[in-house]
């Protein structure tokens, strides 16, 4: 990736591009197709969740898109519970919510927000989701100050399940990961679809490699982190907050 961070695209260049893009984060059979082994990695999420933490009472999806992991935990679990659902989109959020709303009788409440911005409660919630969403953090102290947030927020014995893209240490590990992901993305769609993806995620987006995210996870707090699954240059990863 080329693009310096001071570069890449703002909040708002981001939000256009999701507000036109529903469709495609509205299947939960197949979820973004763009993320290898994406069923798998909700699935391991949502199994996390509901394995690690009870009771399950309140519910934050950040970058909530069109409800995919919230739809995919209410399966999960088998009763329902409120769910808050936080993005950039307006669009994006009225479809999480139809969505939702079918399936799950708690109480839903949205934030069209930055998940740094937004006024959210300490210790409040029992799990929190965050799907291909932190990788548009930026430098350090962006990413720091996020986890550092994640942690306040979730109750004592609430759990952090997330699923994203991820870099790597080493160049070379770097590259072939790199290339891994490019062919599966040629396969999908071609060539062309290929550079389509790999410009809007120079452009886009910024993340760090899943060991600097494990590493951060207990330098906020948490005692408990688990790697769920690694594939390529995407990574299901999450963490348990002490009682």
């Amino acid at each position: 990736m080329s693009t310096p961070l001071s570069q890449k695209s703002t909040l708002e260049d981001i939000r256009a591009r999701f507000d036109k893009d529903v469709e495609r984060f509205s299947n939960l059979e197949t979820g973004q197709a763009a993320t290898i082994d994406a069923p798998l990695a909700m699935e391991l999420i949502t199994q996390a969740a509901v394995a690690s933490t009870s009771p399950i009472k309140r519910v934050l999806d950040i970058g909530c898109g069109a409800g995919n992991n919230t739809l995919k935990l209410r399966e999960r679990l088998g009763h329902d519970f409120n769910a808050d659902l936080l993005d950039l989109s307006q669009p994006m959020i009225e479809r999480a919510v139809e969505r939702l709303s079918k399936v799950n009788d708690g109480t839903i409440q949205t934030f069209k927000s930055d998940f740094r911005e937004a006024s959210l409660a300490s210790e409040a919630y029992d799990v929190v989701l965050a799907a291909a969403v932190l990788h548009h953090l930026r430098d350090d102290q962006d990413w720091l100050m996020a986890f550092e947030k994640i942690y306040r927020i979730l109750a004592p014995g609430g759990s952090v399940w997330i699923t994203d893209l991820v870099s790597h240490e080493s160049q070379a590990v770097q590259h072939l990961m790199w290339t891994r992901y490019g062919d599966y993305l040629a396969d999908l769609g071609d060539e062309e679809y290929r550079d389509k993806v790999f410009r809007y995620i120079d452009q886009e987006d910024s993340p760090r490699p899943v060991t600097y995210q494990l590493a951060l996870l207990s330098r906020v707090g948490f005692t408990n982190v688990e790697l769920l699954h690694k594939n390529s240059c995407f990574a299901a990863f999450g963490a348990i907050k002490a009682v």
